[in-house]
């Protein structure tokens, strides 16, 4: 079973100054005057397991971090392990990693259905479930979910932002949506039913779903294709996304193509598909792209080269999941320095719920992180960009979510 059990030393600029520390140190399970244990669970193995690369990057963030110095003088004990995207197998991870490694909180752990798996189990127990690499709308559930937050802009705002361009630009749009079969999936799906409201039957001409573990999604886009659309929607991991491409491609569909702001990286979906059969297709970003010639003298881009260059240089530098890794690490940073010698659940999750127009390294400009005890969305901004064969333009201005 792979496991990744990182030591790392956490330092940096921090985005706000700590907490004055109190007289008395207070920790929860996990926390030390010497280090903080965080939990991971991701799918190194099985059918998502193209999306592995966000874990590995979070370890070689940690590894940098490690190499820098520290947070108020304690080390990162990063626990990452292996669930295979099967929510059975993350709640015996995640039982594993609170019962037995006693880790403070969980952190970037990937996936929808793996998440909620775990969600009641970790919530019962008051331990946070911080920056969930998922938009689903569970996220924000604060009644039912308060120590669980997600970390992009929610799937259904997202079928909103993609729904509304389709329709500027077509406005006889006939659209069609491949989905998977799961909380993910269905909740893009349901953000685009209330977007199109009582013109859902008019536009949305066809939809299909997937299982994860399907071989192919051929036959599911054959059928879409011959529903006359001429607008698509593919809400999925990488692996899905890449299939969906290619299939497009080499049927001679020519829809207008929209793919998910999680699955869209050129190294992790595009270039499996092939390069050439991407151009045209149209995601929604907050990050910047590095391979952007508009950011080759942003310093925070040569910030990231360098990481890349030392800590991932056999990663593809079209993967996303660096770029993720470098904001979110960097939030997080604020949150543990912010606590003090109040190292505690409670404290690390009070300061994850008030995030005021927080600025990190690859934010695009015009978008900033903002959470509240009522709001734990930290993502509200998007804009649009299509893929014109090397990398994306960004097109139209920064786009607020409700």
């Amino acid at each position: 079973m792979p496991r990744t059990h990182l030591a790392a030393v956490i330092v940096g600029v921090l985005l706000v100054a700590a907490a004055p520390a109190s007289a008395q140190k207070n920790y929860s399970p996990g926390a030390s005057d010497s280090e903080v244990k965080i939990g991971q669970t991701q799918p190194y193995s099985g059918p998502a397991s193209a999306n592995s690369s966000n874990g590995q990057a979070d370890i070689a963030f940690f590894k940098m971090i490690n190499d820098q110095g520290g947070i108020n003088g304690r080390k990162i004990d990063f626990v990452s392990v292996d669930d295979g995207y099967a929510p059975p197998r993350t709640l015996e991870q995640t039982r594993r990693l609170v019962e037995e490694e006693n880790v403070m909180f969980f952190y970037r752990s990937m996936g929808t259905g793996p998440n909620m798996a775990v969600a009641k189990y970790l919530n019962d127990r008051k331990i946070p479930q911080l920056f969930i690499a998922s938009g689903a709308s569970n996220w924000n559930d604060i009644a039912d979910r308060p120590y669980s937050m997600g970390s992009t802009v929610s799937y259904q705002a997202e079928a909103a932002i993609f729904a509304r361009y389709a329709l500027s630009v077509k406005p006889d749009a006939k659209m069609a949506a491949l989905y998977q079969n799961d909380d993910l999936g269905k909740d893009f799906l349901t953000g685009l039913k209330k977007f199109l409201g009582d013109k859902t039957s008019k536009y949305l001409v066809a939809t299909a779903s997937y299982e994860i573990s399907d071989p192919t999604l051929d036959s599911q886009i054959v059928t879409l294709q011959a529903s006359g659309a001429d607008v698509f929607f593919v809400y999925g991991p990488q692996k899905a996304v890449s299939m969906s491409v290619r299939k497009v491609f080499d049927i001679g569909w020519h829809p207008l193509m929209f793919l998910p702001d999680i699955s869209s990286s050129v190294g992790g979906s595009l270039r499996p598909a092939g390069i050439e059969k991407a151009i045209g297709v149209i995601t929604g970003a907050f990050l910047k792209d590095p391979s952007d010639p508009q950011w080759k003298d942003d310093p925070e881009v040569h910030a990231w080269n360098a990481f890349m260059d030392r800590y991932l240089p056999n990663m593809d530098r079209g993967e996303a999941a660096p770029v993720f890794s470098t904001a979110w690490g960097n939030v997080l940073k604020q949150i543990i320095a912010s606590c003090g010698d109040n190292l505690t659940r409670d404290c690390v999750m009070n300061r994850a719920t008030h995030l005021t127009n927080v600025k990190v390294p690859m934010l695009l400009p015009g978008v900033a992180i903002n959470t509240s005890p009522t709001d734990y969305r930290p993502i509200k901004q998007l804009q649009l960009e299509r893929f014109d064969g090397t990398r994306y333009v960004r097109f139209g201005d920064v786009i607020g979510v409700e």
